[in-house]
């Protein structure tokens, strides 16, 4: 295998982009949100120092992050000021599929493990281009199922994995495949597609999230950022960042639901306070709670329409 000479290299687009002078900007944007900040050592402040018990699966859509954030097909800048991520709910699950699950150290018989399916398909170093694959199961997830039979088996046993679960039979499932292209530095698309594999047709909830990491919580000088709706867009405002907006669009309707990314004390903590919190989007469309803001907040979700799903690949 020989080596492109870098000239051959520069006649290419993504050459340009490496090699010219905004070559820092087309690298601010790309693939730096984490697959799983809970439970690991970046968010463990306990007494103990015992992370996963101090911050477990359970606790990640209802408390904020400090030093990172997750998400599911994440993507952000370098220092996560504004973050984007994929939440869906086939209706079935207890929660919104907002990030990847997976066992702790001491729940797995072979130490932590995710149990997912997640599929990492293409990408160029400048992060023009970017695609991966997630499978979505059309039945509940199955959290329990993974715990309790993962801790019913010893170190000799084989871990018991998702595709043992039964969850994907007769292909029962999505194909959900988001894909990122950049036509500028800081000009990002983010297009979700979503096949259903399974011969009859399924619902499925579709919401992109864009957010701000939470750093005003933990110093008095922070300047909380704001997401506005004016008109069809959402304007970006941050101190560490050029104001920037958004906008949405997909089939089968579409609506924009705000909350703020803050712990929510009266779940994880049984305190009085006031939200909406981090998990006020999933509360308000798993729940029915009136737990969102229609204007303005820390996070948004675009979308929340029924996508049906119906074609077969």
């Amino acid at each position: 295998m020989t080596a492109k000479p870098a000239a051959m290299l520069l006649d290419t687009l993504e050459g340009q982009r490496l090699a010219g002078e905004d070559a820092a900007g087309w690298r601010e944007w790309g693939p730096y949100l984490s697959e799983r900040q809970w439970g690991t050592v970046r968010e463990d402040y306990s007494a103990d120092g015992d992370a996963w018990a101090y911050f477990p699966h359970d606790h990640a859509r209802s408390r904020a992050y400090r030093w990172g954030e997750d998400g599911l097909a994440g993507f952000s800048d370098k220092s996560q000021h504004w973050c984007l991520g994929l939440a869906l709910w086939n209706e079935r699950d207890p929660i919104l599929k907002e990030r990847l699950f997976g066992l702790n150290n001491a729940e797995g018989n072979h130490g932590e493990d995710v149990k997912e399916l997640y599929f990492y398909l293409d990408g160029v170093p400048s992060h023009a281009y970017m695609r991966m694959l997630y499978k979505y199961p059309q039945a509940a997830f199955p959290y329990n199922d993974l715990v309790s039979e993962n801790a019913r088996r010893s170190l000799d046993d084989a871990e018991y994995e998702i595709l043992d679960t039964g969850v994907f039979e007769d292909n029962r499932y999505f194909d959900v495949t988001v894909e990122y292209a950049k036509q500028a530095p800081n000009d990002i698309v983010m297009r979700v597609s979503v096949q259903n594999r399974f011969h009859q047709a399924a619902r499925l909830r579709v919401l992109p999230h864009l957010w701000a990491r939470n750093d005003w919580s933990w110093s008095p000088h922070a300047r909380r950022p704001s997401l506005t709706l004016l008109g069809d867009k959402v304007a970006a405002e941050h101190a560490g960042c050029d104001p920037m907006h958004a906008s949405a669009w997909g089939d089968g309707g579409f609506e924009w639901l705000f909350c703020e990314n803050e712990t929510n004390t009266r779940r994880l903590n049984d305190s009085q306070a006031d939200g909406p919190f981090k998990d006020g989007i999933n509360d308000y469309l798993v729940s029915g709670a009136q737990s969102i803001r229609r204007d303005a907040g820390t996070r948004v979700a675009g979308g929340g329409a029924f996508f049906p799903g119906t074609a077969r690949g």
